[in-house]
């Protein structure tokens, strides 16, 4: 039997990136997966496709995560369409990189709003289904650099750290009812976002890791997928760095 057969995981941010590589490795282990990104477009309806031949369920929906409205009724419509919610990855997420001194308000306030506001958001409107159902597991997307701080990035460390306080205060609130809630906090990962930096920059970074590698989006969707599924029925507010020994 598979890993996570007859389960339904809900994944925010998932066109492409980690969530994608999420989305991929739960279908294989048999989960249906409603997934949402910011619009419905090409990216979304792709994955679709390569998440049925699976042979699951799949469904794309366009969501703007920082918006608590527009996810509560989100949610609605994959309960309406799913019929319940096992898992949560909380994985959308921006940044805005910048030294304080020049960082603005709306860039502030804009990386708080998608990566820290999104995960309550999503959690809050999920608990819920998850209470009754009196099971499930929410997995929220960190950062070593929420753990560690990093020049340049005040307003993305500020998010990342917020969600590792809010996982294990979410962990403490709702795990007499079997719902277990943990933080996955990703070193460098190899994504078309850090492919963009210069190779000198790449290079400082893999430098720095005992692996001496950047991590692949696959990488983080193995730990996911052991935190969604019973491998880890007694693992709860917890933060799991996925560093390559970076954070050691």
């Amino acid at each position: 039997m598979k890993l996570l057969e007859g389960k339904t995981a809900v994944i925010t941010g998932a066109a492409r990136g980690i969530g994608k590589a999420i989305a991929l490795r739960f279908a294989a282990e048999g989960a249906n997966i409603a997934f949402t990104d910011l619009a419905y477009d090409e990216n979304v309806q792709r994955l679709e496709k390569e998440l049925t031949a699976f042979g699951v369920k799949a469904k794309g929906y366009a969501s703007n995560a920082s918006n608590y409205l527009d996810t509560n009724e989100v949610i609605k419509m994959i309960v309406e369409d799913f019929g319940r919610i096992d898992a949560l990855v909380n994985n959308a997420g921006i940044t805005r990189d910048t030294l304080l001194m020049r960082m603005t308000e709306e860039q502030w306030d804009l990386v708080i709003n998608v990566n820290l506001k999104s995960v309550f958001n999503f959690t809050k409107a999920v608990q819920t289904i998850m209470l009754k159902q009196k099971s499930g597991s929410i997995i929220n997307m960190s950062s070593v650099v929420g753990v560690s701080g990093n020049a340049g990035q005040s307003n993305y460390a500020a998010s990342k750290a917020g969600i590792i306080g809010f996982s294990k205060s979410v962990a403490k609130e709702l795990g007499s009812r079997n719902i277990r809630c943990n933080a996955i906090a990703p070193g460098f990962i190899i994504t078309e976002m850090t492919g963009a930096l210069p190779e000198e920059v790449r290079k400082g970074w893999t430098d720095k890791i005992p692996l001496k590698r950047g991590g692949t989006p696959e990488d983080v969707a193995n730990v996911s997928l052991f935190l969604a599924s019973d491998l880890s029925s007694y693992v709860s507010g917890q933060v799991i760095n996925v560093c390559g020994g970076m954070n050691t």
